[in-house]
């Protein structure tokens, strides 16, 4: 959520206009995040929006997403509900971008979660994947494994001997699993496949939404599920495992959609795969970042901790 691309204060203006949403009060920049870019837009009668420029994703591509908001929202999941214009269309232009607006959900970001909000987490999560499942489009995960073929080569230059040999390593085994018969059962569909902490708003202890869905794209359920418990059942000091909050997340979340053998038998694999996932994307960006105000590139480390942690000391379901 870094700016890319700086939005004019007219052009803001006219696009709230075409939309029928009133007058600009604020347009005020974003910081964190690395994709796209993001505004919070309020308008005259107080009501808040959430405005993204998309500096990746193409017109093209981008459907999928939204649609899936809208989707969701119509199943009753808490998720940014993109506005349309006057012609039904959700996506949008600005500055030469294509771009989306949405309402801004309620509440805040947990980042010390307890059991409480993990609980709740595991909950909404399963509720999502089964309100996915009858989504008529289509689109692969495009930072899943064919991306990290691609891009790892691109950062072992940057990388220590140990590094390079983990990482290396660790892409070869995420290509046997994904070769194996039982990790083609596992059952998939429309998935976050980001859920951060900061991606989840609370009211006190009651989750109020999910939202950034950029990263959203068809795969299993059981990796979006070990996103999750990459980071909000770990200590961020040293990428722990935190089983207290890895309980309440999986119990929550198989009330609602309880797992699969196959599913238990391969999520200490997706754990390491959501680690490697991230480690890779956080590598490029660290590395190769572009030009942006507000940019602040995560820590590689970080999850490169979390890869060693799930290798030596797997997790069972």
């Amino acid at each position: 959520m870094a700016v890319f691309t700086e939005v004019p204060q007219d052009e803001a203006r006219a696009l709230l206009q075409r939309l029928s949403l009133g007058e600009l009060r604020e347009l005020r920049g974003i910081e964190g995040g690395i994709e796209n870019t993001n505004y919070f837009v309020t308008t005259e009668s107080g009501d808040e929006y959430v405005l993204t420029l998309f500096e990746r994703l193409t017109a093209q591509q981008l459907p999928f997403y939204l649609h899936l908001m809208k989707h969701l929202a119509l199943a009753g999941i808490p998720v940014p509900d993109p506005r349309a214009d006057s012609a039904g269309d959700i996506l949008l232009s600005l500055c030469g971008k294509p771009a989306a607006l949405v309402n801004r959900l309620a509440g805040r970001s947990q980042l010390a979660p307890e059991a409480v909000h993990c609980a709740a987490v595991g909950d909404m999560l399963a509720r999502m994947h089964l309100a996915g499942q009858d989504y008529q489009r289509s689109q692969p995960n495009l930072r899943g494994l064919p991306w990290w073929n691609e891009t790892v080569p691109v950062v072992l230059p940057h990388l220590q001997e140990s590094q390079r040999a983990l990482i290396l390593s660790e892409l070869a085994y995420q290509n046997h699993v994904a070769a194996q018969p039982a990790y083609a059962a596992l059952p998939r569909g429309p998935v976050h496949a980001d859920l951060f902490r900061d991606n989840v708003m609370f009211d006190g202890d009651r989750l109020t939404g999910f939202f950034d869905f950029y990263f959203a794209g068809v795969d299993t359920f059981l990796f979006d599920l070990a996103v999750c418990l990459n980071d909000w059942c770990i200590t961020l000091d040293d990428g722990a495992h935190e089983p207290l909050r890895a309980a309440a997340l999986l119990d929550a979340y198989q009330v609602v959609r309880p797992l699969q053998a196959a599913e238990r038998q391969l999520l200490p694999a997706m754990l390491r795969a959501g680690a490697l996932r991230f480690w890779v994307s956080r590598l490029w960006d660290f590395h190769l970042p572009r030009e942006a105000s507000m940019l602040v590139p995560h820590d590689p480390a970080h999850f490169e901790r979390v890869l060693r942690g799930r290798i030596a000391r797997p997790v069972a379901p």
